[in-house]
């Protein structure tokens, strides 16, 4: 056994072996100071998220998932972001762990999407004030401390008219201790059975009491290794275990030179240092040289990527966060928290495939010269070759140098402010006053992609100094010094030295590949004051009412390396982002008792709010917002809302300075799988039996294929805000004849309009091509057509942005159960929560005539992630004295996508006819199954006020399904499943 899948048993040991040395210690201890006796309790009113009336009923009008201290203490998942990723009603992640391919200021953090619609659309809260944000408007969790959180609050229902924008989704409220007396130390270590993809996290809290206030301070380390592609059958090739030569790169790291058919045509040099015709240079049907014999093509002369690609990126993160809270005088309190965290990430992909024809900002990129020494068609050697001296183009993946991004984000958070009562006659109110500060740095480290200026200078003239016996660039009459330039064999396969090779030349890597270094500054100001009370009495109880003013500024900034802002570099080139925004708002809200205590009408009570918001960029929007409880006995409890919401447009939206990008897209012009295949429209512009062109220069292999130029995606200044309605419809049940039980069922609706989307190519050439949208046409060009060659005519240049377009709808049931059952073999419980998806599309044309896109049940439509029908999830704890433990499953219904190929692969399309409900026209269609993961954990509590615990996530090592489509993730896998057992160890001591 390896040492590697050794360190979890020793952690193990090692814990066990402290904790057993520490008992004589922990027990004197526990004899000369009795624990503090848990202070007595009284009934009080507190502020359940989605209202800013303090209540005494903790049932609302609205779904709140609470997840206590003790939930998250009893399950293998250590992040807030793994937390909340395994509520049923979240969503795919933006920018997924196994995404590496991502790029931005993003990369690294953890954001949440409630019912998939996207983070941006889930509000994100500490403590009831915002978390910061980025340009983009994103969230992230990961900074947050688990230490800290004492538990978290999920609303499932819009909440504009409460908290503003991006309430739109859901409310994520995390909650942090505070009053806490002592302190704890945790440790937790658990890595993949396969040995790799370790888990480190300590963390240690203490907390003082007084008369006065409370301090409490909560330290975290965390650390998650890599897991690589290549270590898992299901991800070590492109697309997947059953197709293993398929679909690799025809860049590869052996070198290609692109000479002349009357030549001989693209030529290779093999690792045995000889040339020879590169084998697919004529296979213009794939990039993978596929036909109806050999379905799978070869690999040969080929790369596969996965190799050197992460599955699951790492990251390190230590965070501190402090409370405290004083009271000034009896009726005022100061309160306040602090959050420091620095969270540093990593993304490998594979060495970047460069093709010198499109090289660099300029079109036709640049050539090899001709007077290069290592130039096989050159002055030097071209003539003993056979062929005419000449400049070349040539390709060559640089499988030597991956390419890595390393950002490291810093965030401070400061929030304080004083809260207090006061009477009036008889009736009490609430107020307080408060600042929020927030500000988060990114820096991004980049190294592995070409300097394209001194890629140029390398392979251009050079020649064999017959002094020192080296080859150096320039000429002999006008030599360059070797400092100043190192030549180039692009030819040279990877894993051989010498002859200007990559391979142990660490002069020529200095040369070509520069640190690129990009830097982003995000900060929220926020100035606040809120005050809550009761009017009069009612039938019910008090009329309650909260009313508030926020003032709250945005600014941020994301600057891009030099290089990568003047396209010097083969990292995709983007310009500086850079704006700010401002918005006062007012919001009021009612509590309304009506009735109490009546027969049919235990409770009967509405709800109402209303937020005027005025921003410096588009201008004023009022949401409102409705609510009922009614309760016709004790225990069955009716509600329901009416929500109006928003989101506004993001500064990177704005204010974006655009970037490349390698678009995957769909053109509808293609001859075999374009929707508009055969229009006139489409024959205007291409050739008889036309293709998309893909990556390498080859035809498509099917829908939503990656680009070989880059395009560019930009802002948009003259956006408008998007808006909302939520509606629910639930119950609650506490039959008193079954003790312990209490069961929950919510229908949910939302809609979407005007939604700020990222416009995609596909889009746009569907809306010019299919729907006759003359202007949509005007964003993209296309190449010159040569009747005898179906790859010509493809799209070589397209600018999009982001636009309001269309609208999202979802709808779907919540249900929810627990139950707890004492017996004489232990105290058992159950939590059993499952979203239900019925309804999840999406329309983002232009037009009035497209028919909208559908999401659920689906892995992937074009352009977004999709929606599972079902997600379920079941945990069953049991507990008798010291010993206790908890069995998870998380469910998974199955989901459809677009057959790989319906003419190779028959076998895996069981639906060659398929036709969505909204749709004419018929496409392949294969389904895979839903997928159920278990975990198990075990608690011990020992007698020096320990707990020790065992476990695993993915107990049975289940393995899902391929899926070519890639949701949510850059390999044939399904982004949001497991991707191996996870075993892990617990620690916990109190003092």
């Amino acid at each position: 056994m390896t040492f590697k899948t050794t360190k979890l048993r020793d952690a193990i040991t090692f814990a066990l072996a402290v904790g057993s040395t520490a008992i004589a210690g922990a027990a004197v201890a526990q004899e000369a100071t009795a624990p503090a006796q848990q202070k007595a309790t009284t009934l009080d009113r507190i502020e359940v998220t989605g209202s800013r009336i303090r209540q005494v009923d903790l049932e609302t009008a609205q779904p709140v998932l609470a997840i206590t201290r003790a939930d998250i203490e009893k399950q293998g998942f250590q992040s807030v972001a793994d937390i909340l990723q395994n509520i049923s009603a979240t969503g795919a992640p933006a920018i997924s762990r196994a995404q590496p391919l991502s790029a931005g200021e993003n990369v690294g953090g953890q954001f949440i999407s409630m019912r998939n619609l996207g983070a941006t659309r889930t509000l994100i809260l500490v403590n009831g004030k915002r978390l910061g944000i980025s340009t983009s408007g994103l969230q992230d969790v990961s900074l947050i401390p688990t230490a800290a959180v004492e538990r978290i609050e999920v609303l499932k229902d819009g909440a504009s008219s409460i908290y503003g924008s991006d309430a739109i989704a859901g409310v994520v409220n995390i909650i942090t201790r505070t009053n806490f007396e002592g302190a704890t130390a945790n440790a937790y270590y658990g890595q993949y059975s396969q040995g790799d993809g370790a888990t480190t996290r300590a963390d240690f809290v203490l907390g003082f009491t007084g008369d006065r206030g409370s301090l409490t301070a909560a330290v975290e380390y965390r650390k998650e290794e890599a897991v690589f592609s290549g270590d898992r059958e299901f991800s070590a090739y492109p697309q997947g275990p059953m197709h293993p030569t398929r679909n690799w790169t025809t860049v590869s790291q052996w070198g290609v030179i692109n000479l002349p058919t009357a030549n001989g045509g693209n030529r290779v040099l093999n690792q045995g240092g000889d040339w020879r015709r590169l084998s697919n240079y004529h296979a213009l049907n794939t990039n993978t040289g596929a036909t109806a014999a050999d379905p799978n093509g070869s690999t040969v002369d080929k790369s596969n990527t996965n190799l050197q690609t992460h599955l699951r990126t790492p990251l390190e993160s230590r965070s501190l966060f402090v409370n405290g809270v004083f009271d000034i005088t009896d009726k005022v309190r100061f309160r306040s928290d602090i959050l420091y965290s620095q969270r540093d990430a990593e993304r490998q992909v594979a060495g970047y495939p460069f093709q010198s024809a499109s090289a660099g900002p300029i079109p036709g990129g640049f050539r090899m010269s001709k007077d290069s020494y290592y130039n096989p068609a050159g002055t030097q050697w071209g003539p003993g070759n056979g062929v005419t001296a000449q400049d070349v183009n040539f390709w060559r993946r640089t499988w030597e140098i991956p390419r890595v991004d390393k950002p490291t984000s810093t965030t401070w958070r400061f929030a304080a402010g004083l809260e207090g009562s006061f009477e009036v006659g008889e009736r009490n109110f609430d107020w307080d006053v408060g600042y929020l500060y927030n500000n988060n740095k990114v820096t991004q480290e980049n190294y592995g992609n070409l300097n394209i200026e001194r890629t140029k200078q390398a392979v251009g003239p050079s020649f064999l100094n017959p002094t020192t016996g080296v080859v150096q660039c320039g000429t002999p009459t006008n030599p360059i010094p070797l400092t100043q330039c190192v030549p180039w064999n692009p030819f040279i396969p990877f894993g051989r030295t010498g002859d200007g090779g990559l391979t142990g030349n660490q002069a020529l890597q200095d040369f070509l590949f520069q640190r690129l270094n990009s830097s982003g500054e995000t900060e929220t100001n926020v100035y606040s004051a809120n005050l809550s009370g009761s009017l009069f009495a009612l039938q019910g109880g008090d009329f309650g009412f909260a009313v508030g003013y926020e003032h709250r500024k945005e600014k941020g900034r994301f600057i891009p390396d030099a290089q990568a802002v003047t396209g010097n570099s083969t990292t995709l080139a983007g310009g500086p982002t850079n704006g700010t925004y401002s918005v006062d708002e007012f919001f009021v809200e009612l509590a309304i008792p009506l009735l109490a205590d009546l027969p049919g009408a235990k409770e009967l009570s509405f709800s109402v709010a209303s937020r005027y918001s005025d921003y410096s960029t588009f201008g004023d929007t009022v949401n409102n917002k409705f609510g009922f409880k009614w309760k016709p006995i004790d225990s069955l409890l009716f509600r329901g809302t009416y929500a109006e919401g928003f989101r506004a447009p993001t500064i990177n939206d704005l204010y974006g300075g655009g970037s490349q990008t390698f678009s995957f897209f769909t053109d509808p012009c293609d001859s075999t799988f374009g929707a508009a295949r055969g229009s006139a429209a489409c024959s205007a512009v291409t050739p008889p039996g036309y293709r998309q062109v893909a990556q390498g220069g080859n035809a498509a292999l099917g829908p939503n294929s990656q680009t070989p130029v880059a395009f560019f995606s930009g802002s948009n200044p003259n956006l408008i805000p998007e808006t909302s309605k939520s509606r629910t419809l639930g119950v609650v049940w506490s039959p008193g004849f079954v003790e312990g039980l209490n069961a929950s069922l919510d229908w949910w609706k939302i809609k979407i309009e005007d939604t700020i989307v990222a416009d995609t190519p596909t889009q746009m050439l569907n809306d010019c091509y299919i729907s006759g949208d003359a202007s949509r046409c005007a964003g993209f060009t296309r190449g010159a057509v040569d009747p005898l060659n179906p790859l010509t005519g493809f799209v070589n240049s397209l600018t999009f942005s982001t636009i309001n377009a269309g609208y999202r709808e979802a709808e779907g049931y919540d249900l929810e159960v627990n139950y707890r059952l004492p017996t004489s073999i232990g105290n058992f419980a159950l939590n059993w929560q499952t979203t239900y998806t019925a309804k999840d599309e999406i329309k983002t044309d232009t037009s009035k005539t497209g028919l909208p896109q559908q999401l659920v049940g689906y892995a992937m439509s074009p352009g977004f992630t999709g929606t599972f029908r079902i997600r379920s999830n079941a945990s069953l704890s049991w507990e008798k004295g010291p010993f206790s433990a908890t069995w998870g499953a998380r469910y998974y219904s199955s989901q459809k996508e677009t057959c790989l190929s319906l003419a190779l692969f028959p076998s895996e399309c069981d639906n060659p006819t398929f036709r969505a409900e909204n749709s004419a026209q018929t496409r392949p269609i294969n389904k895979l199954g839903s997928n159920t993961f278990h975990d198990l954990e075990f608690r011990v509590a020992t007698p020096w006020n320990a707990t020790v615990a065992v476990g695993a996530n993915n107990v049975f090592d289940h393995v899902g399904p391929t899926l070519y489509s890639q949701p949510s993730a850059n390999v044939s896998y399904q982004g949001q499943f497991d991707i191996g057992r996870f075993v892990y160890m617990k620690y916990q001591q109190r003092f």
